[in-house]
C-alpha cells in the first residue's frame, strides 16, 4: 500500500482526502503546517516507513509550502504534488521551478488527486521488465535506480525531470511535441497558457548547460529536441 503525507491547514479537507484515499488503497498521514512537514520528513528520512509522495499545500502557517520546497532537497528526494489556489499561476510556476513534480488546484476533486498520486507513484516505481532500452548517449539514465549521469557526472534531477529525459532520449534527435510530452510524462492534457512543461524543461536545461550550450532545443510551434 502506498504511503503518502498530506500537508494542508484545512483539517476538514485533509480528513476527507485521507478517508477517500484510504478507501482506494493509499495510506495517508496528515499534518497542518510547513514546520510539521519538515519535522515528519526528517524523522522518516532513513526509515523503512519513508513516504512515497508528499501532497503539499502552498498557503500554510509557520512555514509556507514554497519555503518547504526550498528546503526539501536537503531533507528528501520525495516526489511532490502541490495544492494551489485556482488562478494562482505564479505560485504554481514557482513551485515547479523549485522542483515540485505536479500540481492540482483547490478546491480539488479527490478523484483527480487520486489519479495524480497514482500517476506519479507509477512513474517512480516502474519495474525493470517495463523499461524500454535507451539509445547510447552522453546521458546515462539508470531506469531501475532512477539515477542520471552525464559524462560520468551525477546529475540531481526530480522524478518528473528524469521522466522527461527518458522520453526525449528515446526519441533522441527528433522533435517531440509538447502535447505528447504533457500527456505521456505529466499525465495531463496540454492546455492553453499552461507553462508546467516549459518550467520542467527550463530546469533541465539549466542543469545540463554546463555540459552543452543548448542541450534541449525548443522548436517553435512543434516541441522539444534533445541534442546531447
Amino acid at each position: 500500500m502506498p504511503n503518502i503525507l498530506i500537508s494542508d491547514d484545512d483539517e476538514e479537507l485533509t480528513q476527507l482526502l485521507q478517508e477517500y484515499l484510504h478507501n482506494h488503497g493509499i495510506h495517508c498521514d496528515c499534518v497542518h503546517d510547513g514546520a510539521a512537514v519538515i519535522q515528519r520528513l526528517k524523522a522518516v528520512a532513513h526509515d523503512d516507513s519513508a513516504y512515497d509522495l508528499l501532497v503539499l499545500d502552498i498557503m500554510m502557517p509557520k512555514i509556507d509550502g514554497l519555503s518547504v520546497l526550498r528546503q526539501l532537497p536537503n531533507i528528501s528526494d520525495i516526489p511532490v504534488i502541490m495544492l494551489t489556489a485556482k488562478g494562482e499561476e505564479i505560485d504554481r510556476i514557482i513551485g515547479l521551478e523549485l522542483g515540485a513534480d505536479d500540481y492540482i488546484t483547490k478546491p480539488c476533486n479527490p478523484r483527480e488527486l487520486l489519479a495524480r498520486i497514482n500517476a506519479v507513484i507509477k512513474r517512480t516505481n516502474t519495474t525493470t521488465s517495463e523499461h524500454t532500452p535507451l539509445p547510447e548517449s552522453r546521458l546515462h539514465l539508470d531506469q531501475n535506480q532512477r539515477v542520471c549521469e552525464i559524462d560520468g557526472v551525477a546529475l540531481q534531477v526530480t522524478g518528473t525531470e528524469f521522466d522527461l529525459l527518458v522520453a526525449l532520449l528515446k526519441q533522441k534527435g527528433e522533435v517531440v511535441s509538447k502535447a505528447w510530452l504533457s500527456e505521456n510524462v505529466l499525465q495531463r492534457e496540454l492546455q492553453p497558457f499552461d507553462r508546467s512543461l516549459d518550467v520542467h524543461v527550463s530546469r533541465l536545461r539549466k542543469k545540463l548547460q554546463p555540459f552543452h550550450d543548448e542541450p534541449i532545443k525548443a522548436v517553435r510551434g512543434k516541441g522539444y529536441q534533445l541534442v546531447l
